[in-house]
């Protein structure tokens, strides 16, 4: 792009950010919000993990 084209852009982008209009394309940050840092299926394993030694434990400790 050019110079010309820059200032545009940049004019457009300051005014969209004072106007209280979010400057960056929505469709990138839903994104970048739904994505998670871990899969689905290790999450349930953790879970699974996590929550089966708590219930593991509580059977120990009441039975034992």
């Amino acid at each position: 792009p050019t110079e010309f084209e820059m200032r545009q852009r940049n004019a457009k982008f300051a005014k969209d950010a004072r106007s209280g209009k979010k400057p960056t394309h929505p469709s990138r940050q839903e994104q970048l919000a739904k994505r998670s840092p871990i899969n689905l299926w290790a999450l349930g394993i953790i879970v699974f993990v996590v929550v089966g030694g708590v219930l593991f434990e509580l059977v120990r400790i009441m039975f034992l």
